[in-house]
This record gives C-alpha cells, sequence and structure tokens, in this order.
C-alpha cells in the first residue's frame, strides 16, 4: 500500500509519521505537543528534478526541530487556537449576563491570546489507510477547569494526506468542536501555521489573498475597523512586513491564498471553507516563513461578536482546510 502511517520517539513525545512512500511526501504529528503539524513535506505535480530539489520535495513548514525548542516556542508555530484565535482585550469579555476573565498570555500587550488548547496533550483516537489516503484523527477533552472559560468542549481533528488529480497530493485539516457542557458555550477556531518554500526567502515570494476587505488593528492588534483592500493580484512580500487580518471574500465553497516563489516557480495553496471566513496575514521578523492563519472569527470575537460560534449543549461546529503545492 502507497500510504504508511508509523510512530516514532521524539524526545519524551510520541509522534505520527504519515506517508506517500512512493514519493516520500508526507507530514509528521505530535499529538503530545498540541496535535501541531511538526513536518510538511510536498511535491508539485508533474515536477522535474533539480540539483537543489533532486526528489522534487519541499519542505513547507517553519516548527522546531527538536523537543527542547518546540517546548519553549513562543511563536504557536502550527498551533491548533480554540476555543478563541487571536487576542481578547485584556482577557476580559462578557457571555450571557456574566463577566469572565480569562490569564494573560500576550504579555507585552496585556490580552489573553490563541485559546487554551495549545500546548497540551491530544489522544490519538482513530487513524485509517486506503489506496487513495491516510488519516488521523486527535482529541482533546477540555472539563472547564480555567475560570475564565468554564465551558467544557472536545476538540477533535483529523489530518488526511490524499491522492487528488493528477496525483498531486493534499492535505486536508478537518476541526469538529462540540459543546459537552449544560451551558451555550462561545467558541472559534484557528490554525498557525508558518509556512515556508524550500527556506525560499520571503522577499522574493509574492501572496495573492482572497479579499476585498482588510481589518485596521490598533496598536494592541485589536480590531477598531474596516478598509478596503486594494490589491486583487498578487502581492509582492519584498521588504513588506505584514501583521493583517481581513474579512475573506464570500464564495460558495471557499477562499483560497496563494504563495509564490518565483526562484523555484512553485505556488503554495491554503483553502478554507466557509466556516472560516477571517484570515491573519503575518510575517516575522525574521523573515524566513509567513504565517497564513485561517480563523472563524475575527480577533476579539468573543467582545465583538464578529463569526463567534455560540454551541448549545450538545451543538458541535466544524470546519476544514487544505494545504497543496503547483
Amino acid at each position: 500500500m502507497a500510504f504508511s502511517i508509523t510512530q516514532q520517539p521524539f524526545g519524551a513525545y510520541t509522534e505520527y509519521v504519515i506517508q506517500y512512500t512512493e514519493t516520500g511526501e508526507g507530514l509528521i504529528v505530535v499529538p503530545g505537543h498540541g496535535g501541531v503539524i511538526r513536518k510538511l513535506v510536498l511535491k508539485k505535480s508533474g515536477s522535474a528534478p533539480t540539483p537543489d530539489q533532486p526528489d522534487g520535495l519541499v519542505s513547507l513548514l517553519r516548527v522546531a526541530d527538536n523537543p527542547e525548542a518546540l517546548r519553549a516556542d513562543e511563536a504557536y508555530s502550527s498551533a491548533l487556537l480554540f476555543p478563541f484565535p487571536s487576542r481578547i482585550k485584556y482577557g476580559i469579555y462578557r457571555f450571557d449576563g456574566e463577566a469572565y476573565t480569562l490569564p494573560f498570555n500576550d504579555y507585552g500587550r496585556d490580552n489573553s491570546i490563541h485559546g487554551l488548547v495549545h500546548p497540551k496533550p491530544f489522544e490519538l483516537v482513530g487513524q485509517t489507510i486506503s489506496e487513495q489516503a491516510a488519516s488521523l484523527t486527535l482529541a482533546f477533552i477540555y472539563t472547564g477547569e480555567v475560570n475564565g472559560y468554564p465551558f467544557p468542549f472536545r476538540l477533535e481533528m483529523t489530518y488526511t494526506l490524499a491522492l487528488a488529480e493528477g496525483d498531486n497530493l493534499v492535505l486536508s485539516l478537518d476541526f469538529r468542536a462540540t459543546n459537552t457542557g449544560i451551558t451555550r458555550a462561545p467558541m472559534a477556531f484557528g490554525w498557525h501555521p508558518y509556512f515556508t518554500l524550500n527556506n525560499e526567502p520571503v522577499d522574493g515570494m509574492s501572496i495573492v489573498l482572497p479579499t476585498d476587505t482588510s481589518i485596521t488593528l490598533d496598536e494592541d492588534l485589536l480590531p477598531v475597523g474596516r478598509k478596503p483592500f486594494p490589491y486583487s493580484g498578487p502581492l509582492s512580500l519584498h521588504e513588506k512586513s505584514l501583521d493583517n487580518a481581513f474579512l475573506v471574500l464570500p464564495e460558495q465553497t471557499g477562499a483560497e491564498t496563494v504563495l509564490h516563489a518565483p526562484a523555484i516557480n512553485t505556488s503554495l495553496h491554503v483553502w478554507q471553507d466557509s466556516s472560516l471566513p477571517y484570515l491573519v496575514v503575518y510575517t516575522p521578523d525574521r523573515r524566513d516563513s509567513i504565517a497564513i492563519e485561517p480563523l472563524s472569527a475575527n480577533v476579539n470575537a468573543f467582545n465583538n461578536g464578529e463569526g463567534l460560534q455560540v454551541l448549545e449543549p450538545g451543538q458541535s461546529m466544524a470546519g476544514h482546510i487544505k494545504v497543496w503545492l503547483s
């Protein structure tokens, strides 16, 4: 069978390797550290070997490459963001007439950031292999132990590597979050990957964003309004720093961000379905990667309500993200 799922030690962690053995494409997932994808390697269909890429493989994620660095990482590399992505002002919000205060972890700005599940351990709950795909399903159970968020939930993540048209491989991330408590609960989801294309300099790349609306952020990176986004085609990243939120253009099925590296004639596609109508794009100061973050809700959604899901007991929210090369 062309697909395989194996496990191997990674310091104190056990990580799972999903691989398409015919080409060496695949990903590595670390359930014990927030369920992060630690490595993702793909190739574009029909790509010919080059001196720099004799196997045609392209490394796509910037994540710590040893256990100590992974534990010390404060950049949320590849993190799952739940039950809220991005920032909540001062960690304070009101829900159903009650005031709540979340722990500060955005220390430079005195906010709460990126939820409660990273880097908590996830449990492996399923895996499947067929001739066309291999998938791994993880789950995190939260019982409401944080005073600022007393709403139990189950977050389930399925990572699938599958053959698509033209023998391209596509990585899919499917999330399902269920309110397991006895009261209504506010919830939102995001993913925080730092993408690279074989370490090509960000300044040599361009990006096409599926938006015509930029969300205006204040000095604390909290939303204060909206304005038109003037770029409808490729936006050069040469000497351009981004830390921006966007409202994704509504499409029937979803929206696609394209990152292009002309030096290796390769494009990365990040597709998010209609359950994820927001996007954050961030270029770190080190200029070695770019964060492309699909979100189900706006920054500070627990206060502004933009995109926020309110789930009744037993109700679920779900969404779908895809990544591939061309």
